[in-house]
């Protein structure tokens, strides 16, 4: 269901809006904030457990984080697999293991393991081969079960220093494996070379970007490029950091909470994200049954 809203989005005339998150609570909040859809991404899973963004977790850890949020929110969540966990084996696994969590989509990306983030400076960013990384799309399409379920191939030619032919080439073979969606990855400070990217790419399949570094492009800007869904990938956990620094740092030099009250937020803003109130609700309505069936006078 959440795999089919997901492709109506990305069929639409309107460009598709997807927030990150590192766990349930930030989901919600995406959710609750008008995004279309969740990134559950390794960058900011791999940070709530105070590890590099270098294929440090396991499989395992990254599918409960993406698994919480997909069973919090009731928009899609597109789970950040960074190269699969390993060879086609491990992909199969993987899209079975998502699928039936009520993921909506994967995406993995073509840089050997183990990766490191593509934004490190001086980070490693090899490539496997387009035979290999086609390998796993493969394998991936015959895992899944749901025909809505989406495989989203991250290219990183750009990013590696391939190039532009061999981005284009291997967005090309991704789409003919059965890829479901192309999100083309550049860490550059303007959007140039994403716009050369999607000006030249002659294929059918959705593009998807994250612009981090060229965080002053417009929306506007990416529609009039072709560009169907755009990840904001890691805004949130930053804001979280930053936010909880900023917090920590006052409430340790100060001699009361009050000076920090009205600057976080209240405990009921966090009961209504629980919905704390509903289990009150339900409580009313045992009551209620428990009363009619005579336990209660």
């Amino acid at each position: 269901m959440k795999s089919r809203l997901l492709l109506n989005h990305l069929e639409s005339n309107s460009i598709v809006k997807v927030g990150g998150a590192f766990d349930a609570m930030s989901a919600k909040l995406v959710e609750s904030h008008g995004f279309d859809a969740i990134w559950a991404g390794s960058f900011a899973i791999s940070a709530t457990h105070a590890v590099p963004d270098a294929s440090i977790l396991t499989m395992t850890e990254f599918y409960d984080a993406a698994s919480s949020m997909a069973d919090a929110c009731n928009i899609p969540v597109i789970a950040d697999c960074d190269t699969g966990y390993g060879g086609p084996s491990n992909v199969s696994h993987l899209v079975k293991k998502y699928e039936n969590a009520g993921i909506a989509a994967i995406c993995i990306e073509d840089k050997i393991f183990p990766k490191q983030n593509s934004l490190l400076q001086n980070g490693q960013n090899s490539l496997i081969s387009e035979k290999d990384f086609v390998a796993k799309i493969i394998a991936g399409k015959e895992a899944k079960k749901d025909k809505n379920f989406m495989i989203i191939a991250r290219i990183e030619a750009l990013i590696s220093g391939a190039g532009m032919d061999e981005a284009l080439k291997r967005a090309t073979a991704y789409e003919a494996a059965g890829a479901d969606a192309i999100l083309i990855h550049s860490k550059q400070k303007k959007p140039d070379e994403i716009f050369e990217f999607t000006d030249s790419w002659k294929g059918n399949s959705p593009i998807v970007v994250i612009p981090t570094t060229y965080d002053s492009v417009s929306i506007d800007e990416l529609i009039s490029h072709k560009i169907k869904a755009v990840i904001h990938a890691n805004q949130t956990l930053r804001a979280a950091h930053s936010s909880m620094s900023r917090i920590l740092k006052q409430m340790i030099n100060s001699k009361r909470l009050s000076d920090v009250e009205e600057k976080i937020s209240s405990m009921e803003d966090i009961f209504e994200l629980q919905k704390m109130y509903d289990i009150k609700d339900e409580e009313i309505e045992i009551e209620k049954k428990l009363k009619k069936l005579g336990y209660i006078n």
